[in-house]
């Protein structure tokens, strides 16, 4: 009959003669733990048993561990013991959660098991997806029949019956959300949260692994061709010189608004051989009251070209408020105390149709908003030969996929082509008539 292994194994090493450590199955710690307590010497004891680490046991006349070695390995044992009973209760408490208890910890960030994944990464968490989820679950997913269901007896057919009723769910307007972005967010939040509960139970079938992912279509926005981003700056569009450092930031430099909002003077670097602005911090929820200084869009900072015209229409507005907090500061009159505070997001929004406007640019049916500035400079840099990847870092994305839809050469060449074909034939035409009108005379002449 085959002898039980000992519960554990201490051994002496010669080269060092310190002694390693084996923990086999038999002292009741599981196979996963005893992998990791192959061969270990006594200063891998972990800092509830510091005491045991930093003692000194030298082998007896025999060669043999000294009994308070093997006092030392015992408590290590108990330890794993209950390190392992901890573990299984939380495992058992994992498993038997519901649906709603379960996606309502992505809406905390406290406990959401994205937090330590993003510290991990040194990514700051985002108000404005937070405030997201928290939408998604109250409004679409916490009064669900999914939400009380069992994460561990989930089936394909309950995640799609769900997506069912989510999409005869009706927005405010009393429209359905099916097939628009809200939809399509509400499925890829709960997708990402069963996705980190899998990575808890690896054995776990995932019910939305045999569904494809849904696609969500932005609306894209339309670029100002050069000609007419070049009438913005003309004479008389801009009206200060505010006016003309955020429109040049926007177009030469393509930064976002809630970016353009958040810098600071030391974020400029005005080097003369390669002048760039430094883009470390964007407002986050910029368009609503509770506004969080954040990491920009992609949670990393990138460099921005600074052109000698955004250059000179800073120096001057210096020169005309001073140098403050933000480089875009606004005086605000309390009584008689005067702050200093950053651009809000009702400023370009509100005087960007004006600009247009002004410099006499039709829209005829276009989606021109501020953020097509940045479609402008892309598509800019397009035609002139710049790299894809590098227009990508500059405009700070993370895929060279939200890149593409910022290009708008290819619609700009379909519309050159499409002129030219509507003149050939008017020209055509044109030809045709006073062919028929030539002949018409030289009949009535015979």
């Amino acid at each position: 009959m085959a002898r039980s292994p000992e519960p554990y194994v201490i051994s002496l090493r010669l080269d060092t003669n310190t002694f390693q450590i084996t923990i086999n199955p038999s002292s009741g710690v599981s196979r996963d733990i005893c992998r990791l307590w192959r061969r270990k010497s006594f200063q891998n004891f972990p800092a509830e048993l510091a005491q045991f680490r930093d003692a000194k046991y030298k082998p007896t006349s025999k060669g043999e561990a000294p009994p308070a070695a093997k006092t030392a390995v015992l408590a290590l044992i108990e330890h794993l013991k209950k390190c392992q009973n901890k573990t299984a209760a939380i495992r058992i408490a994992l498993e038997d959660i519901t649906v709603g208890a379960w996606v309502e910890k992505f809406t905390q960030i406290d406990i959401s098991p994205r937090t330590a994944i993003n510290n991990s990464k040194n990514r700051p968490p985002s108000v404005g997806t937070l405030d997201t989820y928290k939408s998604y679950f109250s409004v679409h997913i916490k009064d669900d029949p999914i939400a009380a269901l069992k994460m561990s007896e989930l089936e394909e057919d309950d995640v799609t019956q769900f997506a069912n009723r989510l999409a005869l769910h009706q927005k405010e307007d009393g429209d359905l959300i099916g097939g628009t972005r809200t939809q399509a967010g509400v499925i890829i939040f709960m997708r990402m949260a069963f996705k980190h509960y899998q990575r808890k139970f690896p054995r776990w079938y995932n019910p939305y692994s045999a569904l494809d992912p849904p696609t969500i279509n932005y609306n894209e926005r339309d670029a100002l061709p050069e000609d007419e981003a070049l009438q913005l700056f003309f004479p008389g569009v801009l009206k200060t010189t505010m006016e003309l450092a955020v429109c040049a930031c926007m177009f030469l430099s393509g930064l976002r608004r809630a970016e353009i909002a958040a810098l600071r003077p030391e974020d400029l670097d005005w080097n003369e051989r390669a002048p760039r602005i430094i883009v470390r911090r964007a407002w986050q929820c910029y368009d609503k009251k509770k506004r969080i200084l954040g990491p920009p869009k992609g949670k990393k900072s990138r460099d921005a070209p600074f052109d000698p015209v955004l250059q000179a229409a800073i120096k001057k507005l210096w020169e005309e408020n001073g140098q403050h907090e933000w480089v875009f500061s606004f005086k605000k009159v309390r009584g008689k105390d005067v702050q200093w505070t950053f651009m809000n997001s009702q400023w370009t929004r509100y005087r960007f149709p004006r600009w247009l406007n002004d410099a006499g640019i039709e829209l005829n049916g276009r989606d021109i908003v501020p953020h097509s500035a940045r479609h402008s400079l892309a598509s800019l840099l397009e035609e002139r030969g710049v790299s894809m990847r590098h227009i990508q870092d500059l405009l700070g994305h993370s895929d060279l996929k939200t890149t593409k839809k910022y290009l708008h050469t290819t619609e700009k060449t379909i519309r050159i082509i499409g002129q030219k074909i509507t003149e050939a034939r008017e020209a055509h035409e044109k030809a045709q008539e006073k062919a028929e009108e030539k002949k018409i005379v030289e009949f009535g002449a015979s």
